[in-house]
C-alpha cells in the first residue's frame, strides 16, 4: 500500500448536516463515523481497542499495552519485530499488541481516547496531534525527548504542541517533491530548476519534446491537496499554511487568492483530465516517458520496478515563487506513537517510547517498507536505496515540515470543504472568488461548531 492515507473522519460527528458530504480519503472513500458522541454505540470496538481503566503504576515491569493502526501483513509483522527487540532489552515488560484496522482506529480515535486507551498507540505528527494535546486527551513525553533523543529541529517542531511539549514519538515519513526520470532528463539536456520562471520555462521544452510537462491526478480526491500544499507554503510560507489549516486564516483573503492565480497559470502545464485519472495512472505515466515531472510522495516509486527503473527515478525540490519567502518548506508526512493522558504503566509506556526513538528500532521499519525513510538521526542509512538517501537528504535540508492538508487541519473540514472546493477550481479555474467564498464560510460552520 502507497503510504500517505487520509486517516479516518474522527471529528465527522462535529459537521453540520448542511456541509456534510461523501467523505474522500487519499486512497479509498472514508467511512463517516460519529465522534464525540459515539461511545455509546460501539463497545464492541472500545473492548478491542482499549481494555480496562486504572491509573498509571510507575512500575517499569509488567504488562504494557500497545495499540496499532498497522494492521497490514509487511508492518503489522515489523511493529512485532519491534516489540520483541524491546522485550528483551526489558526484562520483565510483557507488551500486548491491540492491532486495530488502520480505517477503523482513526475513525473512531475520539471514543477511543476518551475511553480506555492503550498505554501507548500509533498516531501522527501535526495538527492531528496538537488537537489532542490541547484537549487534554494524551501524555507529554517531553521526558523521553530529554533522554538522548536524535531528530531534526523540523521533526521536532512537527511533534511539538502548541504549548511547547512534545506529544509524538516519530518513527518514518516520507517526503512530497518533483519527481523525474534522470534518463529524461539525461537525453534531453534537462536541468532542473531552482525558481518556478525556470521551471516554466522547462515545462515549455517539454511540450515542445512530445511529453506533458507535469504529470497530474485527482481522481481519487487528495492529490490536488499537494499541489496546494505546496503552493501555499511557497507563495505565503510555512506559519500561514499552519495557521490556514487550523481555521486561523481567511480563506477568502488575498493570500489564498494568490495561490490560486499561480495555480491557474500552471494548469495547462499539467496532464489534462486530472479528475479521471489516478494517482498510479500518473505515476505510470512518469515510468512510461510520457510526462516529464510528478509532483508526488516519494511512494510514487512503486510503479516503477525495482532494479533499474527505481535506480533511475530521481526528485527536487519544488522551486521557489517569492525570494523573500524561499524554498525551505515542504510536505513529509510523519508517523510515530503517542502515550494516553493515563497509561497504566507510565515507566513502561516511556521505555517503550524511548526505545521507538532508536535508530535499532526505526531501522526495522525502514527495511519492512522502503518507500519511508527513519526520523532518528542515529537510524543506519546503509542498506537506504538511492531514493531513500536522496530523500534524508532532502528532509534533514528542510527547515519546516508540514505534515499534508488533510493531516494539517481538521479531516471533515479537509474531505468535506477542501476536496470538492480543488476539483472544482480544476474543472473551472476561473471561478476562483466563488471558491474560496464558499471555503471560508463552511470553515467558519466547522471550526466554530
Amino acid at each position: 500500500m502507497p503510504r500517505p492515507s487520509s486517516e479516518g473522519e474522527y471529528l465527522a460527528s462535529l459537521v453540520p448536516s448542511s456541509v456534510r458530504a461523501q467523505q474522500l480519503s487519499r486512497r479509498s472513500i472514508l467511512k463517516g463515523v460519529a465522534g464525540l458522541g459515539a461511545a455509546a454505540t460501539l463497545p464492541s470496538l472500545l473492548a478491542a481497542c482499549g481494555g480496562g481503566g486504572g491509573s498509571s503504576s510507575g512500575s517499569a515491569g509488567g504488562t504494557l499495552k500497545l495499540g496499532s493502526n498497522q494492521s497490514d501483513a509487511v508492518p503489522k509483522a515489523a511493529v512485532e519485530a519491534i516489540v520483541k527487540g524491546f522485550e528483551a532489552a526489558n526484562k520483565g515488560i510483557d507488551v500486548a499488541i491491540n492491532t486495530i484496522d488502520h480505517n477503523s482506529f482513526q475513525e473512531n480515535i475520539n471514543t477511543y481516547l476518551q475511553g480506555s486507551p492503550d498505554d501507548v498507540f500509533t498516531w501522527f505528527a501535526g495538527y492531528r496531534m496538537r488537537f489532542f494535546a490541547e484537549k487534554g486527551l494524551i501524555g507529554d513525553v517531553s521526558d523521553v525527548w530529554g533522554s538522548g533523543a536524535a531528530y531534526s529541529d523540523a521533526v521536532k517542531k512537527a511533534s511539538t504542541g502548541t504549548d511547547g511539549k512534545q506529544y509524538l514519538v516519530p518513527t518514518t515519513y516520507y517526503p512530497w517533491a518533483v519527481h523525474y526520470r534522470k534518463s529524461v532528463f539525461d537525453k534531453h539536456g534537462y536541468t532542473v530548476p531552482k525558481t518556478l520562471d525556470e521551471l516554466v520555462a522547462l515545462a515549455g521544452r517539454m511540450k515542445k519534446d512530445g511529453l506533458a510537462p507535469i504529470a497530474f491526478a485527482d481522481k481519487d480526491g487528495w492529490p490536488a491537496m499537494g499541489t496546494f500544499d505546496i503552493l501555499n507554503l511557497r507563495v505565503n510560507g510555512y506559519d500561514f499554511h499552519v495557521n490556514l489549516m487550523a481555521g486561523k486564516e481567511d480563506w477568502s483573503g488575498a493570500k489564498v487568492k494568490k495561490v490560486f492565480e499561480v495555480w491557474r497559470q500552471l494548469l495547462p502545464l499539467h496532464q489534462p483530465d486530472a479528475l479521471g485519472r489516478t494517482w498510479q495512472e500518473g505515476a505510470q505515466s512518469l515510468q512510461k516517458g510520457q510526462s516529464g515531472m510528478y509532483y508526488m510522495g516519494t511512494f510514487l516509486a512503486q510503479q516503477f520496478a525495482k532494479g533499474a527503473e527505481q535506480a533511475d527515478l530521481m526528485f527536487f525540490n519544488f522551486p521557489e515563487i517569492d525570494p523573500t519567502i524561499g524554498a525551505d518548506a515542504i510536505d513529509a508526512p510523519i508517523d510515530g506513537y503517542m502515550m494516553s493522558k493515563r497509561p497504566r504503566n507510565q515507566e513502561a509506556a516511556k521505555k517503550l517510547l524511548g526505545y521507538l526513538a532508536t535508530g535499532p528500532a526505526q531501522d526495522t521499519l525502514v527495511q519492512a517498507d522502503p518507500s519511508v525513510i527513519a526520523c532518528s538521526d542515529q537510524a543506519t542509512t546503509a542498506k537506504y536505496t538511492p531514493l531513500q538517501k536522496a530523500s534524508l537528504d532532502f528532509v534533514k535540508q528542510a527547515k519546516s515540515i508540514a505534515q499534508f492538508l488533510d493531516r494539517d487541519s481538521r479531516p471533515d473540514f479537509a474531505s468535506t470543504v477542501v476536496t470538492p472546493a480543488l476539483q472544482s477550481f480544476i474543472k473551472n479555474p476561473g471561478d476562483v472568488d466563488s471558491i474560496v467564498s464558499q471555503i471560508e464560510k463552511q470553515k467558519k460552520i466547522i471550526f466554530t461548531s
